[in-house]
């Protein structure tokens, strides 16, 4: 935080992501008491995490090749056409089925056109060095829009009503758009190979590329194998844990519950910040995804709604801890002329990879219960990982 460019980069992020989750709490509200549609609700999981998978090198292979900013801004403008056009359907009350589809993709796309650009503009704003501590500062940011985002979203839908709520949020991607044009640039010093973008062949060709780098393919493992057994597919069944538990009214439950996960990133962000002792590597963070897995392999496995809450405040520090760990990594060890399309594969993996863990864990739970599902879908993961940490330990 020491760097005013950073500076400013965080308060335009965190208010960016703060209108994110304020767009889904209002579009989803709204698309909800019109449609009661739950096929349109699993549609809305995977358009958010679907382009992260299909184009998320891509994106890194264009912010190779020009101005990452440029990239970012297009991101910004595509969320306020979002929020834009979900307040004039719902102003006019016009509002199809096939348009809530079309939005849905947009802000889906707007999201993969910021997340991979962005990494890269921290390395050209703070350099190698700063560059962990950075990444997780911004990760704080995220988990901060995410709680502080629902909370804002449901006063300004009180207040404004949904279809000028969801006009006026456009206003909260407006620092970020507009700070971009004076955001620093890249060091023009380095020579960079202006590669040509090839879709499905940059895919394969950065896998082979990564092939001889132990630590970049470790930790894409890990954001793969976290993302697909897992990832956050468990935020979705909260409500169905909230009400298993059966602590006092479900809604008030399920917030805790959401809340403690939340609040756990938020102190891991804080307390690796000003601790700054945790050893950077792939063994660390592959360490951390096991503890992450352990916390949740346990909270499906109790039944008292307080040791719950501790679970899962454990788990969101852990996650925090192995995600900003692992990407920073990433970032570091990624060869200059391809760092694009190298975090753009780490964001494939561990974002991507999200579109399929409601198969491991959601519609598994609905065969064999939430709890049991979970648990298995950690029990999996954590074998998984053991392996990994043999294979980290092995290449020293």
């Amino acid at each position: 935080m020491k760097s005013r460019p950073y500076r400013a980069q965080f308060v335009a992020y965190v208010l960016a992501m703060m209108a994110d989750n304020i767009e889904h709490v209002i579009s989803y509200w709204v698309v909800f008491q019109k449609f009661h549609s739950p096929a349109l609700a699993g549609f809305a999981v995977l358009s958010h995490w679907l382009p992260f998978l299909f184009f998320s090198v891509a994106v890194g292979g264009l912010a190779d090749r020009f101005d990452p900013r440029r990239i970012i801004q297009c991101g910004m403008l595509l969320f306020i056409v979002a929020s834009s056009g979900w307040g004039v359907f719902f102003i006019t009350d016009t509002l199809e089925m096939w348009h809530a589809m079309l939005l849905l993709v947009i802000h889906g796309c707007a999201g993969v056109l910021w997340q991979t650009p962005n990494q890269l503009l921290l390395y050209d704003i703070v350099g190698q060095t700063d560059l962990p501590s950075a990444v997780r500062m911004n990760a704080t940011a995220r988990y901060l829009g995410i709680l502080v985002g629902p909370a804002v979203g449901g006063v300004i839908m009180l207040t404004l009503g949904p279809s000028h709520g969801i006009i006026f949020n456009t206003l909260f991607y407006l620092p970020m758009l507009l700070w971009l044009f004076w955001a620093p640039v890249r060091d023009k010093s380095l020579a960079v190979r202006r590669l040509a973008v090839r879709g499905l062949a940059d895919i394969v060709q950065t896998i082979r590329d990564i092939g001889t780098h132990r630590v970049l393919t470790l930790m894409t493992l890990l954001a793969g194998l976290t993302s697909f057994m897992i990832g956050n597919a468990y935020h979705a069944q909260m409500p169905g844990f909230a009400g298993e538990l059966g602590h006092g009214d479900p809604g008030v439950a399920y917030s805790v519950l959401l809340a403690a996960d939340a609040a756990g990133a938020l102190l891991a962000g804080i307390v690796l910040e000003a601790w700054g002792r945790l050893k950077i590597s792939p063994r660390t963070a592959i360490v951390l995804a096991i503890l992450w897995s352990l916390s949740l392999l346990a909270f499906a496995s109790v039944g008292i709604y307080a040791l719950a809450i501790v679970l899962l405040f454990a788990a969101g520090f852990f996650e925090l801890s192995f995600n900003t760990m692992a990407q920073a990594l990433v970032q570091i060890n990624a060869p200059t002329e391809i760092r694009g399309r190298v975090v753009g594969l780490f964001n494939m993996a561990g974002l991507g990879m999200r579109a399929f863990s409601g198969i491991t864990v959601g519609l598994l739970g609905a065969a064999i219960g939430i709890h049991w599902s979970l648990g298995l879908s950690a029990a999996v993961l954590l074998a998984f990982l053991l392996v990994l940490h043999r294979r980290a330990a092995k290449y020293g």
